[in-house]
């Protein structure tokens, strides 16, 4: 058994050696973005390497609980995506699994008796195109996005990238660790619709230690963050109106559902705030009307609501389903509406948190602690949930670097140099986890 100094001596190599592929895996999955649901090449590839690296692999329906997907396309839409995946390289032993909304992957290591630790890696894109400008990065370098209307616009593609070439790192060290290592390959973490049902399959139920990450922008040169307190929770509505149409010049005749969409729309953002802690609510999308002449007889909008806990979070959905259903009724229309994802709070373990602290000082990286209460929300929170449910300890940390962009942005994209440092913290934390270093 190595010693730490000889271990990070050793590590601190193999990630120097690595570094290339590193960056080419994170450009080849920035030019086939996937969304959420229908990463089939992604998860192809992720199989096929974590097989070959000598893992045991879970794909398809035994990585998530088939009824406790959310917000899942329709079965045209994967459809789709599927024989886009196969023209664009995924390897069809593992595409096939994917199929039908079973994306994400389970990699298991075992090294023997000792604690079982999972790292959370997610891996889907965004609806977004990408900005084909000359100053965008992955137009200079040939990795631009060629999915239209798709593209890694959160860093998404370098957390996959990350957990590949960790899972190599420790196939190759097996034998600095102990214990049980489970890389979870996550689908659907935009609008927090996937973690739910890998929760749900049971995969949380032996582990002790649980840590997951997120590139994220930094503003003095910092290179890791921690939040201190809860991130924000968050529920996603789709909320559909149905009226009767008529000639716009016998109103009466009809029943507006453009107008009660209108009239929620107006009465959501005017919720009032809860006094103990942040909530929010936005109105992503609204669609309605078929003609000027036209009383509109089905109008639908996307929205999401955020609390500072799960209980300031369950107040702000209560009442935009007053809301919803209230405006509904009063333009004589009806009101469905249906959740799309959600997410409880994210609290990180004290323990953890120093754990990370003392780590990154160790590894002479420069850590920045967030406000208590960060802005963001991740479905992270149903495998933390989960962890903590049995007295398991959990982290979430940031991977911080410069961004040319905000997340959600056309011309995001991040400093790839952030990318190694993020491997040296994973497997550091899983080095010192399993042999019960700083706990």
């Amino acid at each position: 058994m190595l010693s730490e100094s000889d271990f990070s001596q050793l590590l601190s190599e193999k990630i120097a050696t690595y570094t290339p592929s590193l960056i080419r895996l994170r450009r080849d999955f920035h030019r086939f973005p996937e969304p959420g649901w229908c990463e089939i090449r992604t998860s192809s590839i992720i199989a096929d390497q974590l097989t070959c690296l000598g893992y045991e692999i879970l794909t398809g329906s035994d990585v998530c609980d088939p009824d406790s997907r959310m917000g899942l396309p329709s079965k045209d839409t994967l459809e789709v995506h599927y024989q886009r995946a196969l023209k664009q390289g995924a390897i069809q032993a593992y595409a096939q699994n994917a199929r039908n909304g079973f994306t994400g992957v389970i990699g298991i290591l075992r090294c023997g008796k000792g604690p079982v630790t999972a790292l959370r890696f997610d891996i889907d894109a965004l609806p977004i195109t990408e900005d084909a400008n000359p100053s965008h990065l992955p137009f200079n370098e040939s990795f631009l996005s060629q999915n239209p209307g798709f593209m890694h616009a959160c860093g998404h593609d370098g957390h996959t990238a990350i957990g590949l070439i960790v899972a190599r790192i420790l196939a190759e060290m097996k034998g600095c660790f102990s214990g049980t290592v489970k890389l979870i390959f996550q689908p659907a973490e935009e609008g927090v619709r996937g973690a739910r049902s890998i929760a749900e399959k049971g995969h949380l139920n032996d582990v002790d230690y649980l840590i997951g990450s997120h590139i994220f922008p930094s503003t003095n040169g910092e290179q890791i963050g921690v939040s201190m307190g809860p991130t924000l929770a968050t529920t996603k509505l789709n909320s559909s109106f149905w009226g009767l149409s008529s000639h716009a010049a016998l109103p009466e005749k009809g029943h507006n559902a453009m107008l009660a969409m209108a009239s929620a729309i107006l009465n959501l953002h005017a919720i009032p705030r809860h006094s103990g802690g942040a909530s929010q609510i936005n109105v992503g999308t609204a669609h309605a009307g078929s003609g000027r002449n036209v009383i509109c007889d089905q109008a639908k909008l996307e929205l999401e609501v955020r609390g500072a806990s799960t209980e300031i979070n369950r107040y702000m959905e209560e009442y935009a389903r007053t809301i919803l259903q209230s405006s509904a009724a009063m333009h004589s229309c009806t009101c469905q509406i249906e959740t799309v994802g959600s997410a409880p709070s994210v609290i990180n373990d004290p323990e953890m948190i120093s754990l990370l602290q003392n780590t990154a000082q160790d590894l002479h990286l420069n850590l920045r602690t967030p406000d208590p209460a960060a802005s963001f929300s991740e479905d992270f929170s149903y495998l933390s949930e989960a962890v903590q449910a049995h007295d398991g300890k959990s982290l979430f940390f940031y991977t911080l670097t410069h961004t040319d962009a905000p997340g959600h942005n056309p011309d995001f994209d991040f400093s790839e140099e952030a990318l190694p440092v993020a491997v040296q913290m994973f497997c550091t934390l899983v080095y010192r986890l399993c042999h019960g270093k700083n706990l």
